[in-house]
């Protein structure tokens, strides 16, 4: 073991550098190599070649917002079955009522919402849905 306490980050530093030496060497080889032909759609503030309509800070629906936490909500229970799958042999029944549990609970909870009403996109006038 080296003496000095910072030879022990030395492979650490080398990494960083070598990290960041070789982002710069793509980013600079990308522009000195790759192709420029600006046209207009290119050069509008949206390059998808679309027309920008309307202000670009417009409020969104509170239903936007909500079924994005959602969404990560139920990507972040859906990670939890991976770990469960791997060692389910090890944990026999025990297991496989547990995560039947689990997955109760996180049905009861997609059952709520869908009740609630919060994945409904359409418009809803006078108790009607409009398409």
């Amino acid at each position: 073991m080296p003496d000095n306490y910072f030879a022990r980050y030395l492979p650490l530093l080398i990494h960083f550098l070598l990290a960041g030496a070789l982002a710069t060497g793509m980013v600079l080889l990308s522009w000195l190599i790759g192709q420029r032909k600006p046209t207009r759609a290119k050069l509008s503030p949206y390059e998808c070649g679309m027309v920008p309509v309307g202000d670009a800070r417009q409020r969104f629906s509170v239903k936007f917002y909500m079924v994005a936490m959602l969404f990560i909500l139920f990507d972040v229970e859906a990670v939890f079955l991976y770990p469960w799958a791997i060692i389910l042999k090890q944990l026999k029944m025990f297991g496989f009522w547990e995560m039947l549990v689990y997955i109760g609970i996180v049905l009861v909870g997609f059952w709520y919402i869908w009740k609630k009403g919060v994945l409904d996109w359409g418009l809803t006038i006078g108790g009607r849905r409009e398409f």
